[in-house]
């Protein structure tokens, strides 16, 4: 029986993920939890549409409040780790010429990537209801 077969593809390109895409498919979505928690905000990100890099990075700021401020190098580098685990992939739609800048990459959720921001989303939500059975919310008690 043959074993795994391995090969190189290059992140750089815009086909780059066609490998991790196909893998990805057979992967159950638990299988790449828990996330880290900047992942999980690209995702959730990219879940509303497609988005360039530093469109991302500012609805990640907007959206934790300003807690969470990527710089470019951490974005690129999650980009690239999230590409290579299938979870999102490079996407040639863009806007309008005139809302645009061709030098701008656009990135959108892959099927997998989805299927994972849901579980994780779900696992998320355990944690939060399990800390309130421990009166860890907020000063809220609840009773189990």
């Amino acid at each position: 029986m043959p074993g795994p077969h391995y090969s190189h593809f290059d992140y750089n390109r815009g086909d780059q993920n066609v490998e991790a895409l196909v893998t990805s498919q057979k992967r159950h979505p638990e299988s790449a939890l828990p996330l880290k928690p900047v992942d999980y905000m690209v995702l959730l990100v990219l879940a509303a549409g497609d988005r360039h890099g530093y469109g991302i990075v500012q609805d990640i700021e907007k959206r934790s409040e300003g807690q969470i401020s990527l710089e470019p190098g951490n974005l690129y580098r999650t980009i690239r780790r999230l590409m290579g685990q299938g979870l999102l992939k490079e996407t040639d739609r863009r806007p309008a010429p005139e809302s645009d800048d061709e030098r701008r990459r656009y990135y959108c959720l892959t099927p997998f990537g989805l299927r994972v921001a849901e579980a994780e989303t779900v696992r998320l939500k355990h944690l939060v209801r399990f800390a309130e059975t421990q009166s860890l919310a907020g000063g809220v008690e609840n009773t189990p």
